[in-house]
């Protein structure tokens, strides 16, 4: 994956406090959130690095390699040993450590400096980690309501992973040890996938909780009745209370999206009704509303 500089994402300096930066996320995925900025790539992208940048600055050990080490943070362990292990062979008293944020230098150039030229022999017993990848998965909303597997293909290997209901538009999930294969034995990278969740044509998702417009015809609206509508988990059959007027919600309780990683446990489900007047009407129907105009003067 292609560094960022996780301060200027989140809008931050190096003194930000934890406090700071989860205020930072939230405001900053507020205004990136796909589901905010429906077809909009830039948005995406953007969304995609708050959510890295957030899960490295949030996590104070993973903060500390980073602003130690910049963009090779992920490889400070290495560093750390290499340089001890250069010290002591070369009978070095010098203990200093090294920081990507101030050195002009980089990190980079430290093994190049460490193992390349005269002592590049010595470079293959070295341990290097694997480089991470990135990828996207594409479902539709009756596709992330359900845990279920799919397989990858991925640098000509084919993964199966289960996605767990409730994954969201946007989401980042990380699967270790799918990235890039290890130099000498070391470590291999990890997979980060985005997903991409499209909403359903009539039934809209926000967060755990899900949106659905339903047609009421007149009668049924005036009189009250029961109607069937669907819903993601199947049909439910609603009462429908007598004088319902246009744009009433009803909130269905349990009968929303299902919670990530938190089995059984759903949102709700907002129902408005939209009543539907009655069109092409008969002149016998045309003289009964005009007969009920009458009565209501």
């Amino acid at each position: 994956m292609n560094f960022i500089d996780y301060y200027t994402i989140l809008g931050l300096d190096k003194s930000a406090s934890p406090k700071d930066v989860r205020d930072a996320y939230r405001k900053k995925a507020r205004k990136y959130h796909p589901d905010l900025n429906p077809n909009n790539e830039d948005a995406k992208t953007n969304f995609q690095q708050i959510n890295e940048a957030n899960e490295v600055l949030s996590d104070p050990e993973k903060r500390k390699k980073y602003d130690q080490y910049g963009k090779d943070w992920q490889h400070a362990d290495e560093f750390e040993k290499q340089k001890q292990q250069q010290d002591q062979s070369s009978g070095s008293s010098q203990g200093g450590s090294f920081s990507g944020g101030q050195s002009s230098g980089d990190f980079s150039d430290f093994f190049e400096s460490m193992f390349g030229g005269a002592g590049a022999g010595r470079s293959r017993q070295v341990k290097y980690r694997g480089e991470d990848y990135s990828t996207k998965i594409k479902l539709e909303l009756i596709d992330a309501y359900k845990t279920h597997k799919q397989t990858l293909t991925v640098n000509g290997k084919n993964i199966r992973i289960t996605i767990p209901a409730g994954v969201e538009n946007g989401q980042i999930i990380k699967i270790s040890g799918h990235g890039g294969v290890g130099i000498n034995g070391g470590p291999n990278g990890d997979l980060y996938i985005s997903f991409l969740v499209a909403n359903h044509s009539s039934i809209k998702r926000l967060g755990n909780d899900l949106y659905e417009n339903i047609e009421l015809d007149l009668y049924t609206a005036v009189l009250g009745g029961e109607i069937t509508i669907d819903t993601l988990d199947g049909k439910v059959k609603l009462k429908v209370k007598p004088e319902t007027q246009n744009g009433s919600k009803v909130n269905l309780k349990g009968k929303g999206f299902p919670v990530y990683k938190n089995e059984g446990k759903f949102g709700d489900l907002q129902v408005t009704y939209i009543i539907k007047i009655p069109t092409n009407l008969t002149d016998k129907q045309k003289e009964l509303f005009e007969e009920l105009r009458k009565i209501q003067v």
